[in-house]
């Protein structure tokens, strides 16, 4: 008699900060796929979970929910939520009328939150576990960016994380989650599951999972301590910092066969470490004309980091704080610099190329973190905004900034999307026709995936102290919620540590 397992996603990051709204359509421009529309897909972490399922000598039969992605951004609204959800336990429910459900595998980011609710994840969780009961095995795969919950470790049987930033491994990661359901089944696995979590708030400038960063070196514990035969899985996490939610940190998570203790131990001793590294994950950050002024100074293409302006993180990536310094550099400095503004991009639209047009750019979607400014414009690139991303979580998806245009002022190409867009490997530039080899100045908007994205052609990577919802530091971020005490802001303190079990 075959094994059926029900296969979810709800995959979202989410920023209570600013950023623009996430609604269903901004689910619909990036991945939405409903009933056996799920069973094509080859890669990321679904493809991960049907590899495994699919490739056993026993007979497992996935039973196909719903699976909605989108780009990081705003909370989600929620009526968009309450629909994913419903259609997610809609099709449990069925299956189980059916007498056709052992388990339920879900694709989960871990750091999604609606306008009503700030843990999406652990508010699907339990009305999953409300609806099959306590013996229905659930697991959950997340990203390293997760803000682990109560209600999370409380309603899932095993929780595991990706392992890499950037991330390069949501396939391997779903094979993994797909093993542990397959493991609990086959009465090989009984998860005893703790999370250890250290009150540290930081961005993510510092947080690769590459080289020997203090971020790199909790993993690596983690992953040590995962080599014993008494553990089964081990997670670290570098918490999503631009959620106010409380009681929120970073640490380690840990599964033995049936160990509590165990886990409890060293997940504890993760956390101790990953507390221990918290000096490091803070950033040295620049003014724009300190860094502008120094980047003059040397050789070569310069990539100035506005990780503050991060749609990777839910910021709306409508920050024009950089152009004014970007423009006075005159025609002989070349740089380039994206910007979300969906008006703007129509308005090109309607002129056409070579057309010379005012613009009021920039702070149109978010404008709490700035002000518009008027600039007078050469268009020179009209584009559909399409493009497709070489590797990471959405490998060989297209990505859709819709309709997008390039103009000129001064030395300066500015490139407007309609829609934030996640940034991998630096596609959105090669679509838009820009060479970024030939500019003096690179303006990235992401954390993390701007190195492998432009040390091709820089060695020299600045990080920006710009305002925005997504900051490098977080020490001004205006948190609402009992985020404290926490480093940065208490940076001793006295058995910081909690478990979760």
């Amino acid at each position: 008699m075959p094994y059926h397992i029900a296969v979810g996603a709800l995959l979202v990051e989410c920023n209570h900060f600013g950023g623009i709204p996430t609604g269903l359509e901004s689910f619909k421009r990036t991945q939405y796929l409903e009933g056996s529309e799920l069973l094509a897909l080859q890669e990321g972490t679904l493809g991960g979970y049907f590899e495994v399922l699919n490739g056993l000598p026993a007979d497992y039969e996935v039973v196909p929910t719903l699976a909605a992605t989108a780009c990081p951004g705003g909370l989600v609204t929620d009526k968009a939520y309450g629909h994913i959800k419903s259609r997610i336990l809609e099709s449990i429910r069925d299956a189980m009328v059916a007498g056709k459900l052992d388990g339920v595998l879900l694709a989960l980011h871990g750091s999604a939150a609606s306008e009503s609710c700030y843990d999406l994840e652990g508010d699907l969780l339990q009305e999953v576990r409300s609806l099959v009961g306590p013996t229905v095995p659930v697991v959950a795969t997340l990203d390293l960016h997760a803000h682990i919950t109560e209600d999370m470790i409380g309603n899932s049987d095993v929780l595991i994380a990706w392992e890499t930033y950037p991330h390069r491994d949501a396939r391997e990661t779903g094979m993994r989650g797909a093993q542990a359901i397959v493991d609990i089944l086959s009465g090989q696995l009984s998860p005893a599951m703790a999370m250890g979590i250290a009150p540290v708030l930081v961005g993510a400038i510092n947080g690769t999972t590459e080289g020997g960063g203090p971020f790199a070196e909790t993993m690596n514990l983690a992953k040590r301590l995962e080599l014993r035969e008494d553990v089964y899985s081990t997670s670290a996490f570098l918490v999503h910092p631009y959620l106010d939610a409380p009681a929120m940190g970073g640490g380690g998570l840990v599964v033995t066969n049936g160990d509590q203790l165990l886990a409890d131990q060293l997940a504890r001793e993760i956390a101790e470490f990953y507390w221990q590294q918290r000096f490091d994950l803070e950033p040295e950050l620049f003014e724009i004309d300190q860094a502008i002024q120094f980047g003059l100074a040397n050789d070569g293409p310069v990539v100035l980091v506005e990780t503050a302006d991060c749609c990777g993180g839910g910021a709306a990536g409508d920050s024009v704080q950089l152009l004014p310094s970007l423009i006075d550099l005159g025609d002989d400095v070349p740089s380039v610099i994206p910007v979300v503004d969906q008006a703007a991009a129509a308005q090109c639209h309607a002129a056409g190329k070579g057309s010379i047009v005012t613009l009021q750019l920039g702070h149109q979607h978010d404008i709490q973190w700035g002000a518009p400014v008027q600039l007078e414009v050469e268009i020179v690139r009209l584009t559909d905004g399409c493009f497709t991303y070489e590797g990471g979580i959405w490998d060989g998806c297209e990505g859709h900034m819709g309709p997008s245009a390039v103009v000129k002022v001064a030395g300066v190409f500015i490139c407007i999307a309609s829609f934030p867009t996640y940034e991998w490997c630096g596609e959105q530039y090669p679509s838009l026709g820009i060479d970024v080899a030939a500019m003096k100045f690179i303006v990235a908007k992401n954390p993390m995936n701007y190195l492998m994205a432009f040390e091709h052609c820089s060695q020299l990577f600045l990080v920006l102290d710009t305002r925005g919802p997504t900051p490098a530091s977080c020490r001004h971020l205006p948190y609402s919620q009992t985020v404290r005490p926490a480093f940065p802001w208490d940076p001793h303190l006295d058995d910081p540590v909690r478990i979760l079990n």
